[in-house]
């Protein structure tokens, strides 16, 4: 029998199904339950709570679970109407003072998941962030005490659920101004709820034509175009590009189907390159780094986007993977970005990663770049100039249960490699560590003449897999020399991935 799924600091996310172990209304009622009583026991009863959710199988059933059963334990509920984009849910949080948020999603899961995501409002260290650590285990043991029959009462139609929206592309339209530049964008929500809250935002940027991929734009919970919703998973952005390259776009832009996820793909010597999530994060940074700023990355990102942040005047802080770390990183906080393509451009409003604002960010980029005569890969090549050419690589590997993956991550440990790429190496234990960086991660690191290496090895947090990211930094000349040594520098890195991991 499958072990139930555990409350964490992402919530619950897991296969819709009967029994334990799977997402269906039981447990979503009993996590509802824990919710309200926590909220409760901290002196919140009858504050607002926002609640959302996106077209997966079974959101519906879950999203009126979840609003009723909050309204009968006397919370003021403000119930999304329709389906919404996480970034709206975590934008109603902080916009409305609530005690907290709650979204119905498995974000970019298979098609069978669905999941239930907690943030933390009024009252909290960072209201509108994801949860952490003892929330969940509280939440977590007060569902173990939650009766059989738990009251429900309707929820009514809400002014403030209904003008969300509208609010959030106020506060985007005044956060970046309207860009008056032409610009072509191709996009895809794949098959998500990101769609037509896209569409407006980039419209009050000053963006209209936008050609969307007709064939993933209904919300579709099969998400029947695509092997896995992911826009990093090879062949997800098939569609995109191709039409792309039919209208002559100047930008192509994917979603993930809770759109808090956003891929970037450019022009490039007759084709399309495809931005790693670092690449995205440099060029963002270098939009919104500001003296006396905080910009934020993770421990496996990559560190131009440091490197640009600390040119700029602004403090780069590194955290643990995950935006409920980065979002946390520190005052005043201004871009945080993880290179799984989560961005969050605009934390005043929207503290976790968002898709949407992120587009209309890459967009603005993108048209003043072009106004200037200039490209995305050429501003890539003048960081490399400055800063060195940064080339990024994340693989994995799945293992047939959590012990093997114990089992490799003790052996990297126990025989540390000396080598990687034929540079000379030392490892560094994060779980010995004594500050906010303890983890269960090895990193290796070397350098010799003007390349350096840096690599990060964990073992995934949800899945019996083990995860290598590697990043190779090599001194460049000029943009030419960094355009011609890209590839060579990607291959030593996608090796050294490869053989952290054999």
């Amino acid at each position: 029998m499958p072990a139930e799924l555990r409350f964490g600091t992402a919530g619950l996310r897991g296969p819709v199904r009967d029994g334990p172990g799977g997402m269906n209304v039981e447990l979503v009622s009993r996590a509802t339950w824990a919710v309200a009583q926590w909220l409760s026991g901290r002196g919140l009863t009858g504050a607002p709570v926002a609640v959302g959710c996106d077209a997966r199988h079974g959101s519906a059933e879950f999203f009126t679970t979840t609003t009723e059963m909050l309204a009968a334990a006397g919370f003021d509920v403000i119930a999304l109407p329709g389906t919404s984009p996480t970034p709206l849910v975590a934008f109603a949080c902080r916009d409305l003072d609530a005690a907290a948020a709650v979204q119905i999603t498995a974000s970019h899961n298979p098609a069978g998941d669905n999941g239930y995501k907690l943030y933390a409002g009024t009252g909290s260290d960072v209201p509108g962030a994801q949860i952490v650590s003892p929330v969940d285990e509280e939440i977590e043991a007060l569902m173990a005490r939650a009766p059989s029959t738990i009251p429900r009462s309707p929820v009514q139609p809400d002014d403030r659920a209904h003008t969300c929206r509208d609010r959030y592309l106020a506060r985007l339209s005044a956060r970046f101004p309207r860009c008056t530049y032409p610009l072509r964008i191709a996009l895809t929500p794949m098959h998500g709820v990101g769609g037509p809250l896209a569409l407006d935002a980039l419209a009050c940027a000053g963006f209209d034509d936008v050609h969307v991929v007709d064939a993933q734009f209904a919300p579709d919970p099969d998400f029947p175009t695509v092997a896995f919703p992911n826009p990093e998973e090879p062949g997800a952005t098939d569609l995109l590009v191709r039409l792309a390259a039919d209208v002559d776009a100047d930008v192509a832009i994917a979603l993930d189907p809770d759109a808090d996820r956003c891929a970037v793909a450019v022009p490039a010597d007759g084709g399309w390159r495809r931005l790693t999530g670092d690449e995205v994060g440099a060029v963002l940074c270098q939009a919104l780094a500001a003296p006396g700023s905080v910009v934020a990355s993770s421990i496996v990102s990559g560190t131009l986007a440091a490197d640009v942040a600390e040119a700029a005047g602004a403090r780069s802080v590194r955290t643990l993977t995950g935006f409920k770390w980065l979002a946390r990183a520190g005052e005043p906080l201004v871009y945080a970005y993880e290179e799984a393509i989560g961005h969050c451009v605009d934390p005043d409003a929207v503290r976790d990663k968002d898709g949407i604002s992120a587009a209309v960010l890459v967009a603005r980029v993108v048209a003043e770049l072009r106004r200037g005569g200039s490209s995305i890969g050429a501003l890539l090549d003048g960081l490399a100039v400055r800063h060195g050419l940064h080339v990024t690589v994340g693989t994995s590997t799945r293992l047939p249960d959590p012990d093997e993956a114990a089992a490799l991550m003790k052996r990297l440990r126990s025989t540390p490699r000396r080598t990687l790429a034929g540079l000379d190496c030392t490892m560094s234990d994060f779980a010995a560590r004594t500050d906010g960086l303890r983890t269960d991660a090895v990193e290796f690191t070397g350098a010799r003449g003007g390349e350096r290496i840096r690599a990060i090895v964990r073992p995934s947090g949800t899945e019996p897999k083990v995860k290598a990211y590697v990043e190779v930094v090599t001194s460049v000349g000029s943009a030419s020399e960094a355009a011609q040594r890209r590839a060579t520098t990607l291959e030593r890195a996608q090796h050294a991935a490869d053989d952290l991991l054999t």
